[in-house]
């Protein structure tokens, strides 16, 4: 059955599904009505469905034929703590809490693809679609993989999507390699000596210490890493004293570190320990760096981007789809599963102009009219990985 043909009777109705997820909001870990909605979904439409994985995780099995080769898709759950200000009819109902990210429209994208796939039956193997919840920075792929996800449902390949504002709606982008960035956090507490504002020789002031820890920590990017990589050191915060007049004791400083290379992100926290110590010592003062390593880079993987990549051009044409996109400094969990797994995570437009807002952002929606093509796509990635004899 053609793809096309098969998907249209139905795209209303995931459009439906996409716009209740939206109105209902859940943060990570939390994701209760999601994956109630998506189980009893999976269910009726014949998949083995388990669920626990990473606390509120959903996994939806469909097995046909005799081929051996497994698939596996991932689609993230949780929204992010946003007030929404669309205005939207299905705008949030829950205040505080939004999909700013699109998760409710990936969701629902492979839920259409699973609906589409249980009805035509048109593959030879095993597919694995993977319902993940907190990818929002608090690890629901690392807890999914803790928890067995690949001892339980084993994958030869695993693939995932993600919208992104900017590209042309239902424009699919790829990239072999590292396509995005590592994500990990450091925070610096400063030591200093309180004292009298009116007195400074006789303290030690951690404000000073923090601002030339700030300037210093630019040179890594621009002196320590090799200007062809890529990397970034944003402090996103610094936090001293509450009186116009009082020298503090403390200062804390907070860092966002990202790389796309895994031994450029190993010599960022070298430098940065390393830097934060010096520029304090310099001052009479003592510095600690508590350095926390999140997501890893995103490598994908040559063979299956090139897979991924042919489906695309089969589905919306050559000239609907990029191959070589430029990489994002931007993070993502699957990061993790792809680490222990070949497979590729690609991109689909969600719009320019307009419809260009940035995820994250409380007047953000995904774009409906991307549904149609992420669930068709979906479907013939499966039917082309897992062909019938």
């Amino acid at each position: 059955m053609n793809v096309q043909v098969a998907s249209n009777s139905f795209d209303s109705e995931i459009v439906e599904i996409r716009h209740r997820i939206h109105e209902h909001p859940e943060l990570g870990f939390e994701e209760i009505l999601t994956s109630d909605l998506v189980a009893e979904r999976l269910a009726a439409w014949g998949y083995d469905v388990h669920r626990g994985l990473g606390k509120t995780g959903v996994v939806g099995t469909l097995k046909l034929g005799a081929g051996t080769k497994r698939i596996g898709i991932r689609a993230d759950m949780d929204a992010l703590p946003i007030q929404e200000t669309t205005g939207l009819a299905y705008a949030s109902k829950h205040d505080g809490k939004m999909h700013a990210c699109g998760h409710d429209g990936h969701t629902a994208m492979l839920l259409g693809a699973a609906k589409h796939i249980a009805m035509t039956r048109n593959f030879d193997g095993t597919v694995h679609l993977i319902f993940q919840p907190a990818e929002e920075g608090r690890g629901g792929a690392r807890k999914m993989l803790d928890d067995g996800l690949f001892r339980l449902f084993p994958c030869d390949a695993i693939f995932a999507m993600h919208n992104m504002p900017g590209y042309p709606e239902g424009k699919l982008v790829f990239r072999a390699g590292p396509f995005m960035a590592s994500a990990d956090r450091a925070e610096i507490t400063i030591e200093g000596v309180a004292g009298h504002g009116a007195f400074p020789e006789k303290a030690v002031d951690p404000v000073v210490v923090a601002a030339s820890i700030v300037m210093a920590l630019q040179t890594i990017v621009a002196r320590n890493v090799d200007p062809q990589e890529a990397a970034v050191v944003t402090v996103g915060a610094i936090k001293a004293g509450e009186a116009p007049n009082v020298i503090p004791a403390t200062a804390t400083m907070r860092l966002s570190i990202r790389a796309l290379d895994a031994q450029v992100r190993k010599q960022l926290r070298r430098r940065i320990t390393a830097l934060a110590a010096a520029q304090a010592e310099s001052y009479g003062a003592k510095a600690r760096v508590d350095y926390h390593e999140g997501f890893p880079v995103l490598v994908n993987t040559e063979k299956e981007t090139a897979f991924a990549c042919g489906v695309a051009r089969e589905l919306v044409g050559a000239e609907n789809v990029v191959t070589d996109a430029r990489p994002v400094m931007g993070s993502e969990d699957f990061a993790m599963m792809l680490e222990e797994r070949p497979g590729c995570y690609l991109l689909i437009g969600n719009g320019a102009g307009e419809l260009g807002c940035m995820i994250h952002n409380p007047g953000y929606d995904f774009n409906d009219r991307c549904i149609p093509t992420g669930m068709r796509y979906w479907t013939l990635l499966v039917e082309r990985f897992l062909p019938k004899p």
